[in-house]
């Protein structure tokens, strides 16, 4: 089947081998030049396209609001001024509390041309937290001087915990005592003396233990990092991105990529105010409708939340195809069943399937490091290193530990030296915890796919390794659409087992002993497709207590940690191991 053209920059890779067993993989291609810092970008199309949309928000009535290239840079230049009138600064950054806004864009271009650090931190930690116990590490990591809330009376809470008793507040009701300052010659006098290794945002992940880090982003590493996805995607050059996106700029992917994609590629920005959820999908789907982005971005519970309007508007599925070019998915692997139904309305409407792309990185990372061609067809692929990027292979155990190097790889963790020390190893690769494997041993141009995390990893008590990424992704995808998610056990014990989080809109009007019921002829399909115990499930429990952002057990983009679920509720693993298991169980 035809796909939709693509233009795609070239890419291929070197493979040497060490003495001590260590792979190094190197792109052919080197990286091209980028600017000192991404702010470069905002001056540039301000200047080359000033009447184009930068970025896009509906507004009370409805409609969309806009920022033009000229506009914002004009507002950026004064938000810059103003910060520099107050006393933020390095030792007292910016931070944000709320979620994706124009003002909070500008906010964080107007610092970054100020060189003040900003921090955009996760809203979760403000509104669904209960105890702020993140919040608090954050704000006493980054002393801020500077807070914007768009909304006090909704951060109320947060803030009456956090914020410091002379770190001003700003709302969306007072942005204007940033936006109205006018821009002096300190304003370029700071801008001049940025350099590639400043400072120009923190963004705080959470590990294994769940307590965030706050990960430098230097301008390099922004603007190298967008050069990379530019020589890989090189159809921007002529067809800049108009992204409809909700991902959160606190995270890498909302952040770091689109955000800066738009910025470095002269795009356009409309915030989506919409989630995939089933309050806030209507939303999104209204703002798809206005907005028909040439490359769709999302995480794969955004484009399950995407399929029942396809199957059910045709008016929306050929807006949504009109000018599409790209299905672009990040944050975790997409089922297959997902990927399938997507082509097939893309073949039903358009007469050619939509290209399916994706990547792997972290925030430490920029994000983007590995990148698959345009001929990428089945979930799980990640490619080869972009144009600028080592890949470092380690043995470790039956897998190959991936690290990488490159110039769009942070310098460490804000104001925790321990951290950074640990990260990365003797050659200065920083170790990602991810594994990769060759899609062809006897081809490494055929790049790799995703072998899971090496920390999540674990034996069973004969000794038999688990690789519980690739299981659980088999899992989810066998159990689609039923399942939420799963967490694996089953550390040196004989048998494999999961604790099951059922999705509670597929399993709407059903009884919790058809939800049992249902499991139980899921898992035990399942188990006739396994080759092992390493890949068997034997028992399962369906868990309906609710996950918790304070325990550590979800992050707040909705990521489970398994480490914390399995010691928060040991109880009901233990359960799961009991020799006379209760009805609870299920026993495959």
């Amino acid at each position: 089947m035809k796909v939709r053209d693509v233009r795609f920059g070239p890419n291929s890779v070197t493979l040497t081998h060490a003495s001590n067993g260590c792979m190094y993989v190197r792109s052919n291609y080197p990286l091209g030049p980028y600017p000192a810092r991404l702010t470069d970008r905002l001056d540039h199309w301000a200047a080359k396209t000033p009447d184009r949309v930068f970025l896009a928000q509906r507004d009370a009535s409805g409609g969309w609001r806009t920022k033009t290239y000229a506009q914002a840079r004009e507002a950026v230049h004064n938000v810059a001024q103003a910060l520099l009138d107050r006393p933020v600064s390095t030792e007292r950054p910016v931070t944000v509390l709320s979620g994706n806004d124009i003002e909070h864009g500008l906010i964080e271009l107007g610092a970054m041309y100020a060189g003040i650090p900003y921090a955009p931190v996760s809203t979760a930690y403000s509104l669904v937290s209960t105890d702020f116990g993140k919040l608090r590490h954050i704000f006493g990591l980054l002393t801020p001087g500077l807070v914007y809330a768009a909304d006090a009376k909704a951060y109320r809470k947060a803030l009456d915990a956090v914020l410091p008793p002379d770190a001003e507040l700003i709302t969306s009701e007072t942005f204007s005592r940033l936006s109205a300052t006018h821009a002096t010659e300190a304003v370029d006098r700071a801008y001049a003396r940025a350099t590639p290794d400043t400072v120009a945002k923190i963004l705080f992940t959470s590990g294994s233990t769940g307590i965030p880090k706050g990960v430098i982003n230097t301008q390099r590493m922004l603007a190298s990092n967008q050069e990379m996805v530019r020589s890989i995607l090189a159809f921007t050059d002529e067809d800049p991105p108009i992204l409809c996106d909700w991902m959160p700029w606190n995270h890498t992917f909302g952040g770091n990529h689109d955000f800066g994609w738009v910025l470095y590629n002269g795009g356009s920005l409309y915030i989506d105010e919409g989630r995939p959820t089933p309050g806030g999908i209507e939303t999104t789907i209204r703002n798809l409708e206005d907005v028909r982005p040439n490359v769709y971005l999302n995480v794969p519970k955004g484009f399950e939340a995407l399929l029942p309007f396809l199957r059910g508007r045709p008016g929306f599925r050929a807006k949504f195809f009109s000018r599409l070019k790209m299905f672009y998915y990040a944050g975790a692997g997409i089922s297959q069943p997902v990927w399938d139904e997507l082509q097939r309305h893309a073949r039903e409407e358009i007469g050619e399937e939509i290209l399916m792309f994706t990547g792997l990185g972290s925030t430490e990372t920029g994000p983007a490091a590995l990148f698959p061609g345009k001929d990428l067809r089945r979930a799980g692929d990640v490619g080869l290193p972009a144009p600028g990027v080592e890949l470092k292979l380690v043995p470790v155990e039956e897998k190959l530990e991936m690290r990488l190097r490159s110039p769009s790889v942070s310098p460490g963790y804000w104001r925790q030296p321990d951290l950074t020390a640990a990260a990365f190893d003797e050659e200065g690769f920083y170790k990602i915890g991810d594994a990769l494997r060759f899609v062809d041993p006897n081809d490494v141009q055929k790049g790799f796919a995703f072998d899971g995390r090496l920390a999540e990893d674990f034996k069973l008590s004969t000794g038999t390794w688990v690789s519980m990424g690739p299981l659980r992704a088999r899992f989810l995808a066998h159990c689609s659409p039923y399942a939420q998610d799963v967490v694996i056990a089953g550390h040196e014990r004989d048998d494999v087992t999961a604790l099951i989080f059922p999705a509670h809109d597929a399993c709407k009007g059903m009884t919790p002993e058809q939800v049992r019921a249902l499991f139980e002829r899921l898992l035990r399909d399942l188990s006739v497709l396994s080759t092992g115990s390493s890949n068997r499930i034997a028992r399962a429990m369906i868990v309906t207590e609710p996950l918790s952002i304070d325990k550590h057990e979800v992050t707040d983009k909705g990521s489970l940690n398994q480490g914390a679920i399995l010691r928060n509720r040991a109880v009901l693993v233990e359960e799961l191991y009991a020799a006379e298991p209760s009805p609870r169980v299920i026993v495959v």
